[in-house]
């Protein structure tokens, strides 16, 4: 009897299926031109006189995302929402005259776009004086969460990292992870949690923009026991995933369009490439896993004009690429090829010129798939166009140009029998 294999909640499922997402790193750090701050920044530095969150959530519903990531605290501890736990927050910034809340108009943006809310808030406060002492901190820690879980409405994602950078002669802070986990859950019940160790969604084990080949959704939790657990196992593991694990914890991959993470106006001209923001898409989202791109707020508050127009830019170059499915409409038959591996043919009416090939698993059912080749002909015999391993959500491989009358997906191999086929697109070169 097949084993029953773990699958995703409607949460999960969800978020695999908006694909993209954007981040957004703002903060003291946008004004001091650095990345990590130490805590100690005067409020009255954060001025973003022409913040727009309307702005942002159109950007990203224009680029085809469905969800904005805010820091709503980064390691510097400066808070965009006005705590009650710190001064260190927009409430002692002249910012809408001390009154503003960022958190408030991101949240309000995505609502009014039609777009999901999440956000991050840093377990590494570098400002909070009771950091290092592990109890109190983790209280202070989780009052701050409740905040953002309260105030806001829905939040579809809760973004956590390990970050614990004191280094040996600095404060050690010991994290409740299992608190924040159920304080999350009791909550936000719908939100789907990001770390290392998940419990939800787990980070690729880069920051390179690239999902892991093979990419299983599921994980065995016991691989990574915590945020921010070292070790190069650790890092295959979240790279991968695994064939056998017990749990649904899919990938996301998390890069920035620009070399930093927070605004720097000596990148304004070091923005990703259409070209390279296509080859990060092909490995994460095409690679069944979901890409969360980090386009960070100017010091005025809004998304430089450069990094907007290679957002349009790049969604016009993925229709463009995927806007005619040659196999639509088109009956596939399906042979089976074993106790496990089965394959499909389709006629596709015409001879095309085919140069991606896109797979689909139906993951309501698990995820199975670990070997597959595809094949096209005109009149004669078989010609491999690409192969590869793993499929699960969304698997999208290019291959060279070459005529195609007729295709075939081979399943080469799969950890249990298919309970549905395969879907398949093939689409032309593009643009």
């Amino acid at each position: 009897m097949p084993r029953a294999l773990p699958r995703p909640t409607p949460s999960q499922l969800t978020w695999q299926r908006d694909e993209l997402a954007l981040f957004l790193h703002f903060g003291v750090n946008t004004f001091t031109d650095r990345e990590w701050g130490d805590g100690r920044e005067d409020p009255a530095i954060f001025n973003p006189a022409g913040l727009d969150a309307r702005q942002w959530a159109r950007a990203a519903r224009a680029a085809g995302a469905r969800a904005l990531i805010l820091t709503a605290k980064h390691h510097d501890g400066f808070c965009l929402w006005p705590s009650t736990l710190t001064t260190h927050s927009v409430a002692s910034s002249p910012w809408r005259g001390g009154a503003g809340d960022v958190v408030r108009e991101l949240t309000d943006a995505c609502k009014q776009e039609g777009l999901r809310a999440g956000l991050y808030l840093s377990p590494w406060d570098r400002n909070a004086p009771v950091y290092g002492d592990s109890p109190r901190y983790n209280d202070f820690y989780c009052d701050q969460l409740t905040e953002l879980l309260t105030r806001y409405g829905p939040i579809a994602e809760v973004w956590f990292d390990g970050a614990n950078g004191e280094g040996p002669n600095g404060r050690r802070q010991v994290y409740d992870w299992p608190r924040v986990f159920s304080l999350v859950r009791r909550l936000q019940p719908q939100a789907v949690m990001f770390s290392d160790a998940g419990p939800d969604v787990r980070w690729c084990g880069n920051e390179s923009g690239s999902a892991g080949d093979p990419n299983w959704a599921t994980m065995d939790p016991a691989a990574v026991p915590y945020p921010g657990a070292p070790g190069d196992a650790v890092i295959a593991a979240l790279q991968h995933g695994d064939p056998h694990g017990s749990v649904w914890r899919p990938a996301e991959v998390d890069v920035s369009i620009r070399p930093g993470w927070f605004y720097h106006p000596a990148e304004d001209e070091r923005v990703k490439t259409v070209d390279a923001l296509t080859d990060i898409w092909f490995a994460s989202v095409g690679r069944n896993a979901k890409l969360l791109l980090n386009v960070p707020p100017t010091r005025d508050g809004l998304l430089h004009a450069t990094d907007v127009a290679r957002l349009a830019a790049l969604r016009a170059h993925l229709t463009g690429v995927l806007g005619e499915d040659f196999a639509a409409g088109r009956r596939v038959q399906w042979r089976g090829r074993g106790p496990a591996a089965t394959a499909g043919e389709v006629d596709l009416g015409r001879t095309v010129t085919a140069a991606v090939i896109r797979l689909e698993e139906d993951i309501t059912q698990g995820q199975r798939v670990a070997r597959y080749a595809v094949y096209g002909s005109v009149d004669g015999p078989w010609q491999e166009l690409s192969r590869g391993t793993t499929i699960g959500h969304r698997k999208v491989d290019r291959f060279s140009p070459a005529p195609v009358r007729r295709l075939r997906v081979v399943v080469e191999e799969a950890i249990e029998p298919l309970p549905s086929r395969v879907r398949i697109g093939v689409y032309g070169p593009g643009n």
